[in-house]
């Protein structure tokens, strides 16, 4: 059976029905013929609730190793409750820390760096039939002590495995479908985007918009391990994230505030001067004051006006995403 780490963020964990209703995910990849892995993070909103608590119990200055065994427990929580819920549907799972799962990091305390994954225990898990589950966010140093591997550590966590396990592909389950050529709440036209380029997720966060871990997207794209971002509360296929990624031009668009004015940036890959041109004429029509602030050829960005921002998204999707192109799929 072919390994496939499976991630799930913590708004698919926040409640007893979401969490039953990823061990069904879980259950359904097993059944299709895959070993499945699963790397979970905190509940949505855990992780803040327990900073918050400690910083009124240990005041504000928080001692960093005390802070990363907090915050991990997070992480063994879902990992626990997942590995019962796995059960109670009939199936056989395990809950293991960072450190059971082989995460070996250095000593630097809520940025930890991964320095080796021995996958020996999640290897004997998977033979003898059950689904481990892993607490994602943590690992542990070579003093034994629990580190964190700071924000969107539990991706990171899946990407390690899956190259521990033979550069397993890895599927992210959020609470969105993929990523979209533009936010749909700003334009609800936007369409999911099939296939994307490490290379071009890297930008769009650095842009902007949050994907997910910037290092989680570097080491994949290193090791090339395919990633497929996708929902937990629908089956349908999301974004594949490969170094190939989809057709070269404008793939999707992003906003970023800076200082008193906004970006708007268009990814994509092998934009010149042709795409430059065409985003300044759009801005142009829809009567927006728009300056070219940078290109290369992974991005363009345009600086203009904080109130004047989604007026020229909307413009430039228009522009590279006109309604009549065949898509993937519209925003409900």
């Amino acid at each position: 059976m072919k390994a496939i780490i499976i991630k799930f963020g913590g708004s698919s964990l926040a409640d007893p029905g979401k969490i039953r209703r990823a061990a069904a995910l879980a259950l359904a990849s097993k059944r299709r013929g895959f070993a499945p892995v699963v790397v979970v993070s905190a509940p949505a909103d855990s992780t803040d609730d327990l900073l918050g608590l400690a910083a009124l119990t240990g005041g504000k200055d928080l001692n960093p190793r005390e802070t990363d065994a907090l915050l991990a427990a997070g992480e063994q929580f879902s990992a626990a409750l997942l590995a019962l819920a796995i059960e109670a549907e009939g199936g056989k799972a395990v809950s293991l820390t960072g450190f059971q799962a082989g995460i070996r990091t250095d000593a630097e305390f809520s940025a930890a760096a991964v320095k080796s994954v021995d996958a020996r225990r999640v290897k004997k898990e998977l033979k003898a039939g059950r689904i481990p589950v892993v607490a994602g966010f943590q690992g542990a140093s070579p003093r034994g002590d629990i580190t964190t591997l700071g924000r969107g550590g539990s991706d990171l966590t899946a990407v390690t495995l899956a190259r521990a396990l033979g550069s397993a592909p890895c599927e992210f389950r959020t609470d969105v479908k993929g990523i979209y050529t533009a936010h749909p709440a700003i334009v609800p036209e936007a369409s999911k985007i099939k296939n994307i380029s490490y290379g071009e997720v890297i930008a769009l966060a650095e842009a902007g918009t949050e994907v997910r871990q910037l290092r989680a997207v570097r080491y994949a794209g290193k090791y090339s391990i395919p990633l497929h971002l996708r929902s937990s509360f629908h089956d349908e296929a999301g974004t594949l994230v490969t170094a190939a990624g989809g057709k070269p031009g404008v793939s999707c668009l992003s906003i970023k505030k800076d200082g008193g004015a906004a970006l708007v940036s268009a990814i994509g890959r092998g934009l010149g001067a042709k795409h430059a041109g065409a985003a300044l004429s759009a801005a142009a029509a829809a009567g927006v004051s728009a300056s070219r602030q940078d290109a290369s050829g992974g991005k363009l960005v345009l600086r203009t006006s904080p109130l004047e921002a989604e007026t020229l998204l909307k413009a430039l999707h228009s522009e590279f995403f006109p309604r009549h192109w065949p898509s993937d799929e519209h925003s409900s």
